[in-house]
């Protein structure tokens, strides 16, 4: 009896066994470098295509990922202000069979090498940007903040709202256009289609750049109207 007890329980143990190794697993394990590969690859999309070359610094992230057994997909969502470099906290979204599983926020640090237009020297508010002021040169961008002006044409012609030292690279709040019309001038007032064109002298209420818009009086019936610069002494009303 002893011996058929003893049989059983071998026979039972085998059964358990093979029914364990049988069973599906009840987690499954994604690796640390899967995690930084996927947020790699989120941010090659984001800076591709700006001709700039990127180099991903850091993500903040350690340790493995246990999550349920199923299909697994990840979604990174960044700040809407956010450019793709320099500092920031990337979303990590990890669904399993579409079920969301985790809900990571990780810092990243990216690096990114850009042609950039650098003062060649020390600009005074007002001073209008001349081919001999800059230079585009190969910078690290990340560390600025705005928007950073990227080739010649975007500068040559501006003027700076404030102060600019030399050897820094130029921002977007940095410059304005000149303007070519300024409050109180009289102006030529063009009125033009396919049909016909008028003219009519008027006084600018407001100063403004090429392609601006401003308010104008005409002269002759004391009427206000918003027209676009032209040049230093023509606006165009558009309708």
């Amino acid at each position: 009896m002893k011996r058929i007890l003893a049989t059983l329980s071998l026979f039972v143990t085998l059964i358990a066994a093979i029914c364990a190794s049988a069973a599906p697993p009840a987690f499954q394990v994604i690796p640390n470098a899967r995690v930084k590969e996927v947020i790699a690859d989120f941010v090659r999309q984001k800076t591709g295509g700006l001709g700039m070359e990127t180099t991903l610094k850091r993500v903040g992230y350690q340790g493995d990922l246990t999550l349920p057994p199923g299909e697994v997909s990840f979604e990174v969502a960044a700040p809407n202000r956010w450019e793709g470099w320099g500092k920031a906290n990337l979303a990590l979204i990890v669904r399993v069979n579409d079920r969301v599983e985790r809900n990571l926020s990780i810092p990243v640090e990216v690096e990114a090498l850009a042609d950039t237009v650098v003062v060649l020297r020390a600009l005074e508010r007002g001073d209008v940007i001349g081919p001999d002021d800059i230079a585009v040169q190969r910078r690290d961008i990340s560390a600025l903040t705005g928007r950073v002006y990227r080739s010649a044409d975007e500068v040559i012609g501006k003027r700076t709202r404030v102060p600019v030292r030399a050897n820094m690279p130029l921002k977007g709040d940095q410059l304005e256009k000149v303007p070519l019309v300024k409050s109180g001038q009289l102006v030529t007032i063009l009125v033009e289609n396919q049909a016909m064109r008028l003219t009519a002298t008027g006084k600018a209420r407001g100063s403004g750049a090429e392609g601006d818009i401003v308010m104008v009086q005409n002269l002759g019936s004391l009427k206000e109207v918003p027209a676009r610069v032209i040049d230093s002494g023509t606006v165009q009303v558009d309708f």
